[in-house]
């Protein structure tokens, strides 16, 4: 395993970076970008990817994986995120029954005119294969910080973003009915989503003539659990 760090990156010229854990978890981010121009918007494209995949089975009764990552764009013409968590549990006996866990949260800053055109996927999946009596749990969060202006996450959020990554990744040693993990995944994200709305809230916004003046700072979350 199977537990990632947070990952910041804003975009630069071209960038493209690739981390593999040695499960099945994968996190990949995508970038091209070139000068920039008016309005605080450059010819940016980027696509962030993270998937957080668990698979139980007779060799391997309790799996856990988690992915928690931070991706960080400026001005951009389009993003895509996508975000998946996929548990599995296979062909356990319902005498020794299988638990398969998987959790990912993606956290996603982009800017400009185009930041709230972001294309978005979050999906989660929960698979029981033969497998009575089985605990399987896929959650995928999502959240998107969409600013006029370019802004980067504060010193004291990536900490707080950093402490909420180690409760998730806590949750492999936990031995709580899958209920009760949902709900702590839940609360996790909430926390998430409180530290992001004040991020936001401080982000430059436009004003008088300015083209983007209309435009708020906003905070999407996207929440898929089975």
């Amino acid at each position: 395993m199977n537990h990632r760090k947070p990952h910041t990156g804003t975009v630069a010229k071209t960038a493209v970076s690739l981390s593999m854990a040695a499960g099945a978890g994968l996190a990949m981010t995508t970038s091209t970008a070139s000068a920039a121009t008016g309005l605080g918007i450059s010819h940016d494209v980027a696509t962030a990817v993270d998937l957080a995949h668990s698979r139980a089975d007779r060799t391997h009764v309790r799996q856990f994986d988690e992915t928690f990552r931070v991706h960080e764009y400026g001005p951009s013409i389009a993003v895509t995120a996508n975000n998946r968590a996929t548990a599995e549990s296979v062909a356990c006996s319902p005498h020794a029954p299988c638990r398969s866990i998987a959790l990912s949260f993606q956290i996603v800053t982009t800017s400009g005119r185009n930041a709230r055109l972001i294309n978005t996927t979050n999906i989660s999946r929960a698979l029981n294969e033969h497998c009575a009596g089985c605990e399987t749990f896929a959650g995928s969060y999502q959240f998107v910080v969409a600013t006029p202006r370019a802004f980067t996450l504060s010193g004291r959020a990536r900490d707080e973003l950093a402490g909420l990554d180690r409760r998730a990744a806590a949750l492999r040693s936990s031995s709580l009915p899958v209920d009760r993990i949902r709900q702590y995944a839940d609360e996790i994200a909430r926390e998430v989503r409180t530290v992001l709305d004040r991020e936001a809230a401080r982000a430059p916004r436009g004003s008088g003539s300015d083209p983007l003046a209309d435009f708020n700072p906003t905070v999407t979350m996207h929440r898929h659990v089975r």
